[in-house]
């Protein structure tokens, strides 16, 4: 029987919980063409394949599981980059920056994966919840800075964010694709 690796059972469960999901973040993440199956996860955990059947029953069971541990895990860090700032146009910055970091650490390599691999139509809802999260934030920060439809603006400044990913995604590095944000945005953000 394995040894537990932490002060309870509860915790040491939920320590092998985030192993697999986080095993199956990086296979994700990697770029396969399918969807990691359970023996993989296992392997890639160091743990036996049936100790990764007592946290899921299969591999859908795993990516809805990833799905639902990525989505919020994105909204929140996008939250917390933002929070605690007054200025409107500090909040527009802090929003794109956190979503620039979090492409560079890899999170959008896992979505990515996950779109490679999930069936469409669920993937694609979530993404649409996700999206329409972040959006309100943002929206927020320019109704706040007097942009006089923020609605369409934020849809500009998505438009940026996702230019500016793919520069990333293509080697550059974040600080300098982040400071050509900064570039193009500030003269709006201070002309408010």
């Amino acid at each position: 029987m394995p040894k537990i690796q932490a002060a309870t059972v509860a915790e040491h469960r939920a320590a092998q919980r985030r192993a697999i999901l986080d095993a199956a973040r990086e296979l994700l993440a990697e770029g396969g063409t399918e969807a990691p199956g359970l023996a993989a996860v296992a392997e890639r955990t160091g743990l036996a394949r049936p100790s990764v059947y007592r946290y899921f029953r299969s591999r859908e069971d795993l990516l809805e599981a990833v799905i639902a541990d990525s989505f919020p895990r994105w909204s929140t860090s996008v939250a917390k980059r933002m929070a605690g700032l007054d200025d409107p146009g500090a909040r527009v910055l802090a929003y794109v920056d956190a979503n620039l970091h979090l492409v560079a650490v890899g999170e959008h390599a896992v979505v990515r994966g996950l779109a490679a691999v999930v069936p469409g139509e669920r993937l694609a809802e979530d993404s649409r919840i996700l999206h329409e999260q972040l959006r309100v934030p943002l929206t927020e920060a320019l109704v706040d800075h007097g942009a006089d439809d923020a609605e369409a603006m934020s849809d500009l400044i998505q438009s940026i964010v996702l230019a500016a990913s793919r520069m990333i995604e293509s080697g550059a590095r974040e600080a300098h694709v982040r400071a050509l944000t900064h570039q193009l945005l500030e003269p709006y953000l201070r002309a408010g």
